[in-house]
C-alpha cells in the first residue's frame, strides 16, 4: 500500500496519514515526516465558474444527496496530468481519476460557519484518500480531515501561497483501530468549533485537537478526494451532511 508523508511547508497537495491513540484527548502537533510523494513542481489550479445558486436558498444546515445538481458547489483540481471526471450518477457523486497524484476539491459556497459538524459517507478503490473540509477561506486557509486507503488518517492545515501552489502543515498523522488498509468505505465526520477539532469515524468520536495556533475560526465546508500512484482510482460520495455541533 502507498503511504504518503508530508513536509511542513511543502508546496504540494497531498493526503497523507498516520493513527490516534487516545479518545477525545488533545494531542501536541506531530513532527513533519521525512519524505514526500513526487507531485509536479507546480500544480495547475482550475476553478469552475462562479456557481449560480438554486432559486430556493440553501438552508444553513442540510444534507446533500447528489440527486439534482452541483449548483452550490465550486470545484478545483491540482496535480495530475489529466483532470478527474466528475459526475452525478444514481444519486451519488462519482470522481474518476485517470492520472496519479491528482487532487479534487469541492467547496460549498452557500454559507460560512463559525461552528459546524460536517460528515460524509463515501467509498473508493483501494488506492487514494477521501476527506472533509471546514473553515475554508482562500485568504486564510482551511482544515481538512482525510482517510486513506493504507489505513491511516491525516488532519492538515492548508494555505494557498499562489495560484495552484498550496502549503500544507500536518496537524495529526496517525493510524487508528477504526481503519484498515485496503478499505476505503467509511463515514467521516469533522466538528470545527472555535479552536477545537473533533474527529469522527463511522459515528465514533476518537480524537480532539487544539488548533489555536493556526487561527482559523470560520469559513466554508467542503469535500476532497485524491489518487495515489495506482490509477485508475474512483471516489464516490453517497451524501454530505452539515449540522450544528452536538458537543
Amino acid at each position: 500500500m502507498k503511504k504518503l508523508f508530508l513536509f511542513i511547508g511543502c508546496l504540494i497537495f497531498i493526503t497523507a496519514c498516520q493513527s490516534a491513540t487516545a479518545t477525545s484527548q488533545t494531542e501536541p502537533t506531530p513532527q513533519a515526516a521525512t519524505q514526500t510523494p513526487p507531485p509536479p513542481a507546480t500544480a495547475t489550479l482550475t476553478f469552475t465558474p462562479t456557481p449560480t445558486l438554486p432559486p430556493t436558498p440553501v438552508p444553513l444546515f442540510f444534507t446533500e444527496e447528489f440527486n439534482t445538481d452541483l449548483g452550490a458547489w465550486v470545484s478545483f483540481q491540482t496535480g495530475g496530468a489529466e483532470p478527474p471526471n466528475v459526475k452525478l450518477e444514481n444519486d451519488l457523486l462519482r470522481i474518476d481519476f485517470s492520472s496519479p497524484n491528482t487532487w479534487y476539491y469541492a467547496i460549498h459556497n452557500a454559507h460560512e460557519y463559525t461552528n459546524v459538524f460536517v460528515s460524509a459517507k463515501f467509498s473508493g478503490t483501494p488506492s487514494g484518500s477521501i476527506g472533509v473540509i471546514c473553515d475554508y477561506s482562500e485568504s486564510n486557509g482551511w482544515y481538512e480531515f482525510n482517510l486513506a486507503s493504507d489505513g491511516t488518517y491525516s488532519v492538515l492545515f492548508g494555505q494557498w501561497l499562489a495560484e495552484g501552489i498550496a502549503q500544507y502543515t500536518p496537524i495529526a498523522i496517525d493510524t487508528t483501530e477504526y481503519l484498515k488498509a485496503g478499505n476505503l468505505d467509511h463515514e467521516i465526520g469533522l466538528t470545527c468549533q472555535g479552536n477545537i477539532l473533533l474527529l469522527h469515524i463511522n459515528g465514533k468520536l476518537f480524537r480532539k485537537l487544539d488548533v489555536t495556533r493556526y487561527g482559523l475560526t470560520a469559513g466554508r465546508i467542503g469535500i476532497n478526494a485524491s489518487s495515489f500512484d495506482e490509477t485508475p482510482a474512483i471516489a464516490i460520495f453517497d451524501w454530505v451532511t452539515v449540522n450544528e455541533p452536538s458537543q
